[in-house]
């Protein structure tokens, strides 16, 4: 659907809000200049229809001309065009009245916006044979999940034949791993208890957003080129559970271990692909992997956000813009990698109790032996705003190496070379895996378990109660939890012995009532283009578990695939948590610990071994000739529609006497200084009604052209049949013309919403704008809100609420 004007007027954006100039609110051509636009456009017009008349020949003249101009450079590509695509779509689910996804706290309930979420779809696709593609999807969410991706699949299928040939094998569907997205949409039951339940409408934003990134990128399809490249990131991760990871053996760790800077507790490599259009050279997209965790925003905020990685792509489509290397509608993907153990509050873990101690080294306790004053900091901990500063420097951090190694791989490329495009899906049971680990011991998973450790959660966001990582079992623990755990099913001695040395708290794999806790059949998913091989991965593996899986797939694709005539070393990434969510996955040296990544690796100690062992046995999959597939395997079940929801729906809502809905409350001052957090409050109605999904609540307008003395003449020149022209010339002149130069999308604006009363339907909306932004310029300004009411009767009507105007100044002014 085409972005216009009046979408703009009613709080929309352009279809790529990311690749936005300045949108202007202003008046309409006059006749004089629809006039002058349609003289110009004939000769383009009369120049299309003989290009298209002319049919393939002419076409194919202008791309081998094209080619040809690029000289010696574009020779050395031509074997290694792809077809590549990139689109964006937005999947902000109800910012309010809804837990938000990550920390597992009930109480962590929406109230607002601070960055709309977006899904980022990537495809690569074999031009001799385009049905050979892939879709790499970077959802800003938790995690994958089988419910959505099935709800991806069914709807791509009802696109019709143009899509058939996205299946199960060549779509992944990954998460940044925010924890401050809504919930309430994951398929399995055990995340859904403290969202109380499932939501359709959180489920659907993601579901229908997806599937438009997708669309968009298919609709981009363009031969083009990839180049592969990385840098270091640092001071944006850490490892959390260093005392799990020194339990690794020496000469492994040390074989990562390059300084004191990159000492390898975490990996700080940020590897990056390139989508590079050939028609006109520009660079239509990149998609990135690096490790740190979705946690800089802390447990007590209560705003919507894309976390860290948000803020990372937000500032590299940002700075795209105005770049010439970048086509309109560049969309930048900061996919997550081997994630389990890493944390963004690289000030590490301190107890906040008075003592100005850090937490226990082997098990994140503070003075009174609980984990619940133990919390990590952020590089702007000292500043009480949820984690937020943090937050957009850990994002700051990755973008600027980031940026640069896009600038390098434009001067230098490093092209992906190997025309095959490849994948495989597979779906496992995990539940009772037998096989051989390398040294030939005979070993089995177990069904899906978590240990106590589990309950303790992490220095990012602790648990509650006695648990702590690395030391909680049946007996240091409230014998209550024991008794939680048999409610919920009692382990077999079977089942202990094949966790441990995980005291089992929650025996989840083995419960089905009402429906299936978690999952016990996992997906197993590897793409391939050219040299670059991706571990899609379904759980968080730690920093030395992916090291260990990514090693072994690119040594199996050096052995299988010598004979494919490529001298290029394997570059193997792991993206994830994938498709499903699995939760972590530890080594066994580190299951041993039993710290939270341990207790929370699902299938027992073989989990990691299990992983790799089937992911091995169908890499020939991805030989350059292969035309078969995989088997699917057994099918996890879909349970959108089956789930439980116990989250209230809205019921109406209602202005307070005497007012009206969008009726300013509390308004602006006339004046501010750059840096100040400006607001101004409105009679809202609640946002669940409308998710105004690539539109806006709240925008930030800028006065451009002063309003000039009216003109009773201007207004009568106009039809007097033309209502709507009059009425748009007079408001312009009564205002003058403004341009909207901030929405929903952008880190700095923060829509917010309460009720005042539950009785009356009554409630308030605030738009708060914190032009610390670094972006904000001198200029006249005002906020214009976007609500949507919804009557007793159910029916929901649009309305607009635009505050006072105020002057930024500089501060010293």
């Amino acid at each position: 659907m085409p972005w216009t004007l009046r979408d703009e007027k009613a709080g929309g954006s352009p279809i790529f809000p990311a690749s936005r100039r300045h949108r202007r609110v202003s008046s309409r051509r006059g006749p004089v200049a629809a006039l002058i636009v349609a003289l110009l456009l004939v000769p383009i017009i009369w120049s299309l229809m003989f290009f298209m008349l002319a049919g393939p020949t002419l076409k194919l003249k202008l791309w081998s001309a094209f080619r040809v101009g690029q000289g010696r450079k574009a020779a050395s590509y031509r074997e290694d065009e792809y077809l590549v695509g990139v689109g964006k779509a937005d999947i902000t689910g109800p910012c309010v009245e809804l837990n938000l996804m990550g920390y597992a706290d009930p109480s962590q309930i929406g109230t607002g916006l601070r960055q709309r979420l977006y899904s980022r779809a990537f495809i690569v696709a074999d031009p001799n044979n385009p049905a050979d593609r892939f879709v790499y999807l970077v959802l800003d969410t938790q995690s994958g999940d089988t419910a959505v991706r099935y709800g991806i699949l069914s709807g791509l299928q009802e696109l019709g034949p143009e899509y058939e040939d996205y299946s199960h094998h060549n779509i992944a569907v990954t998460g940044t791993h925010s924890h401050s997205g809504p919930g309430a949409w994951l398929n399995y039951l055990l995340p859904q208890i403290t969202s109380k339940g499932f939501d359709q409408q959180s489920y659907r934003a993601i579901v229908e957003g997806a599937i438009l990134s997708i669309r968009r990128a298919h609709e981009s399809l363009t031969p083009g080129h990839l180049s592969v490249g990385s840098t270091k990131v640092f001071g944006a991760n850490i490892n959390r559970s260093l005392f799990a990871y020194l339990a690794n053996p020496e000469e492994e760790r040390a074989r990562y271990n390059i300084s004191s800077e990159d000492d390898g507790s975490v990996e700080k490599d940020l590897t990056m692909l390139k989508f590079q259009r050939a028609s006109d050279g520009k660079n239509i997209g990149v998609l990135t992997w690096f490790p740190t965790h979705g946690t800089s925003v802390l447990g007590n905020n209560t705003l919507i956000s894309g976390d860290n990685k948000g803020v990372a792509a937000y500032l590299f489509e940002k700075s795209a813009i105005d770049d010439e290397t970048a086509a309109e509608g560049f969309v930048a993907g900061f996919s997550q990698a081997n994630v389990g153990d890493t944390s963004p509050n690289v000030l590490g873990a301190w107890c906040e109790d008075g003592s100005g101690e850090q937490c226990n080294f082997e098990n994140s306790t503070c003075s009174d032996g609980r984990s619940q004053k133990c919390h990590a900091r952020g590089p702007f901990f000292t500043v009480k705003d949820q984690g937020t500063s943090s937050c957009f420097e850990i994002g700051k951090r990755q973008f600027e190496p980031a940026r640069k190694l896009y600038d390098h791989l434009n001067e230098a490329p490093n092209p992906v070379r190997g025309r095959w495009v490849k994948s495989f899906h597979t779906f496992h049971n995990m539940s009772n895996h037998q096989f051989q680990l390398p040294n030939g011991t005979e070993v089995s998973t177990c069904p899906a378990a978590l240990g106590y450790s589990f309950a303790a959660g992490t220095s990012d966001g602790p648990g509650a109660f006695d648990f702590t990582q690395h030391e909680s079992n049946s007996t240091n623990t409230s014998p209550l939890w024991r008794l939680v755990g048999g409610v919920l099913k009692d382990p077999t001695e079977e089942q202990i012995a094949c966790h441990a040395p995980k005291p089992i708290l929650l025996d989840v794999g083995e419960v089905f009532s009402p429906y299936q806790w978690t999952p016990n059949v996992v997906d197993v998913q590897v793409f391939r283009v050219g040299q670059l091989a991706i571990i899609v991965s379904p759980g968080e593996a730690t920093t030395m578990a992916g090291r260990r899986w990514k090693e072994a797939i690119g040594n199996e694709i050096t052995a299988l695939f010598a004979d494919e005539g490529r001298s290029e070393k394997p570059v193997v990434v792991l993206g994830g948590p994938a498709n499903s969510y699995t939760h972590y996955i530890t080594t066994e040296e580190e299951y041993g610990i039993q710290r939270y990544e341990g207790a929370s690796t699902l299938y027992g100690p073989h989990t990691l071994a299990a992983y790799i062992n089937v992911s091995l046995s169908w890499i020939p999959y991805l030989r350059s000739s292969t035309r078969s597939r995989p088997p699917m395997g057994p099918e996890p079940p879909n349970n959108s529609n089956r789930s439980l929801s116990f989250i209230p729906q809205v019921i109406r809502d209602s202005p307070p006497f005497f007012k009206k809905f969008g009726q300013v409350k509390q308004d602006v001052e006339e004046i501010y200084q750059k840096g100040a957090q400006i607001s101004a409050s409105f009679v809202g109605a609640n946002p669940r009604n409308n998710l105004r999904l690539e539109r806006n609540y709240a925008v930030v307008e800028k006065l451009v052209t002063p309003p000039p003395p009216m003109n009773p003449v201007d207004a009568g020149s106009v039809s007097s049949g033309d209502d709507d022209a009059r009425n748009e010339l007079v408001r312009t002149r009564e205002e003058g013309e403004w341009e909207v130069v901030r929405d929903d999308s952008d880190w700095h604006l923060v829509f917010s919403w309460h009720r005042t009363s539950e009785l009356l339907g009554t409630s308030e909306a605030q738009i708060t704008w914190e032009t610390a932004d670094p972006w904000a310029e001198p200029g006249r300004y005002r906020f214009r809100y976007f609500g949507d009411a919804k009557s007793l009767a159910g029916e929901i009507t649009e309305f607009e609420g635009v505050s006072g105007e105020f002057e930024l100044v500089d501060p010293d002014r």
